[in-house]
């Protein structure tokens, strides 16, 4: 895909799911450089740069998005001979994608582990990894029960069910509302991850924060799964992480909301979880409890304190 076409399906949410749209934004930088024919390796560098900036101004929350960004461009300093620079981010781009799908098989296998035959797991959005470890644990033989969320306005939770009805485990679906009700037919709640920040707090869709607040209060526990990308470098030095807030549109239609001057539509694609309501986040480089997301940061990701001097 060219740069342009894959930023606008990532920004009309074509292409959605941090992982899907990490490895989405590294093979078109990929192709980018491949089809690029500059005078000179300064003309070839600032295309690469403004192709890799367009990218990441599509999603703001999805913290993925501009690590696998950061990756795939990493080292493009390096060289000022462009066959050399090409070279070097076509083998990134395709090593990024490669560690991203072999990272949810094995987020897949460590998840798998923490469910138990018979449990009733309930799960909210649309997360790749997430998913992958519920049919896992149903491949190993483990009798397994689902409830999938609707997950309004974007209705990601159409998509859930049918992944999860495809793989013959039996699934309950409820409207976001519904979950307080029957959080105490639930022993364990598995969820996915936009981002993650130093402290174990985890960026996700809008919702879970209160689907885990719930669980918390029922003493069901909460497992996250998430990618190493996912997690936010930058929150070390304190920095926030956006919130995208999207269209009033996915939630009224446009001629209905113009018949109601008086009312503002917001909507956040995403809103942020506490550690403390989580138990544990699943990684591809093992489980850990969210109090040692900064050793994520720290040590697969290559930053550090010094890095934000």
């Amino acid at each position: 895909m060219i740069v342009p076409e894959t930023a606008e399906k990532i920004k009309r949410m074509e292409i959605r799911g941090a992982a899907r749209i990490a490895r989405a934004a590294a093979e078109a930088l990929r192709d980018h450089a491949r089809a690029l024919a500059p005078p000179s390796y300064e003309v070839f560098r600032q295309e690469m740069e403004q192709a890799a900036a367009t990218l990441v101004a599509t999603r703001p929350t999805a913290v993925s998005l501009p690590n696998a960004v950061h990756i795939v461009m990493n080292g493009l300093d390096h060289t000022a001979v462009i066959e050399e620079a090409r070279a070097g981010i076509i083998e990134r781009a395709d090593g990024f994608i490669q560690s991203s799908l072999d990272a949810g098989e094995k987020i897949a296998r460590f998840g798998a582990r923490h469910i138990r035959d018979g449990d009733v797991i309930l799960t909210h959005c649309n997360s790749e990894v997430a998913l992958g470890c519920i049919i896992e644990a149903r491949r190993s033989g483990k009798e397994i029960e689902v409830f999938a969320t609707e997950v309004r306005p974007r209705n990601q939770g159409h998509i859930t069910i049918k992944t999860l009805n495809d793989a013959g485990i039996k699934t309950n679906f409820i409207v976001d509302s519904a979950v307080r009700s029957f959080i105490r037919d639930i022993d364990l709640v598995i969820v996915g991850a936009d981002a993650v920040t130093v402290n174990g707090a985890v960026v996700n869709k809008i919702g879970t924060s209160q689907v885990a607040h719930t669980a918390s209060e029922a003493r069901v526990r909460v497992l996250v799964a998430a990618e190493t990308y996912k997690f936010a470098p930058r929150t070390v030095a304190g920095d926030l992480i956006e919130i995208e807030e999207r269209p009033a549109s996915e939630v009224l239609p446009d001629e209905v909301a113009r018949a109601l001057p008086n009312v503002t539509v917001r909507n956040p694609a995403f809103d942020v979880t506490p550690p403390e309501y989580i138990d544990l986040i699943i990684t591809e480089q093992g489980v850990i409890p969210p109090q040692m997301a900064y050793a994520i940061i720290r040590e697969h990701l290559g930053w550090d304190i010094a890095t934000f001097r």
